[in-house]
């Protein structure tokens, strides 16, 4: 173990059908038909790995997912883990007018919530797509009883990016308290090493050696991210997708099971609301 404080580990529960690079491709209507759900097993797969590693999560469940599986939902309250949401259909919030985005988020915050019988308090936008473009999402956040959002990533990227916002959590004049994800900022800008992709493109040791220095450099908690298709090594393949779309969604796909493990046993993990002592 390298340190004994908590940093947050956080799922976003999704299927290998519902990820942006995909958006073009498969259309909504044809989810959970023509392309068949995976992410109710790839879940309990990971409550089975985090259970190995006494370890707990918050996962941020897509309101689809949810209604598909909604046995799941339970699972993971039942096993102590934290329930938050990533909206309902899966559209970045900077695509969306303030009214779509209100429907799907309380859509998908209602259903959880009566599945559950627990409050939800957390969101993630799908593609961290919170950015100065639509900053109204704070407000309808906050009217809709949400305490809590890890729905920005201050990197320059081409999907997502709000490079000049702050780094750590921070509380909205909007009373909503925002956790962007990590970055190291040694070089003189922000390079993303919050998961997902990047934690499939680094090697594992260079991944291990960005977290410990943000965590001893920064003094403050880490968060990492990751979706249930990311250890799906059988998972079908798409066809006629971008070159970049292709590797960033299947690279070392099949390494990642046995990094995830790898990091779970280097650090000690907990849900967003328990590492950021957001309880009170």
């Amino acid at each position: 173990m390298v340190q004994t404080s908590c940093n947050a580990m956080t799922v976003d529960v999704e299927d290998y059908f519902h990820v942006a690079a995909f958006e073009n491709k498969i259309q909504f209507k044809n989810w959970g038909s023509e392309y068949s759900i995976r992410v109710e097993r790839n879940t309990e797969r990971l409550l089975e790995i985090f259970e190995n590693h006494n370890a707990k999560a918050t996962f941020f469940m897509l309101g689809w997912v949810a209604e598909a599986c909604p046995t799941l939902v339970k699972k993971i309250a039942d096993n102590g883990h934290e329930l938050a949401s990533h909206g309902y259909a899966h559209k970045r919030a900077n695509t969306q007018s303030p009214k779509t985005f209100r429907e799907d988020i309380y859509r998908a915050k209602t259903f959880l919530e009566d599945t559950s019988g627990i409050e939800v308090r957390g969101y993630r936008a799908p593609s961290f797509s919170i950015d100065p473009s639509n900053e109204w999402a704070f407000s309808i956040l906050a009217d809709l009883g949400f305490t809590f959002s890890s729905s920005t990533y201050p990197v320059k990227h081409d999907l997502y990016g709000a490079p000049d916002w702050p780094r750590f959590k921070y509380l909205r004049p909007e009373g909503i308290i925002e956790i962007p994800i990590p970055t190291n900022n040694s070089v003189g800008f922000n390079v993303p090493i919050g998961g997902g992709g990047f934690f499939r493109l680094y090697p594992y040791h260079l991944s291990k050696f960005l977290i410990q220095k943000f965590i001893e450099q920064t003094g403050q908690p880490y968060s990492f991210y990751f979706h249930p298709w990311e250890i799906d090594t059988e998972q079908p393949r798409v066809s006629g997708i971008p070159i970049k779309s292709r590797f960033r969604h299947y690279l070392n796909i099949s390494r990642m099971e046995k990094r995830l493990n790898r990091l779970l046993t280097d650090f000690s993990w907990d849900t967003v609301s328990n590492t950021y002592q957001l309880n009170g």
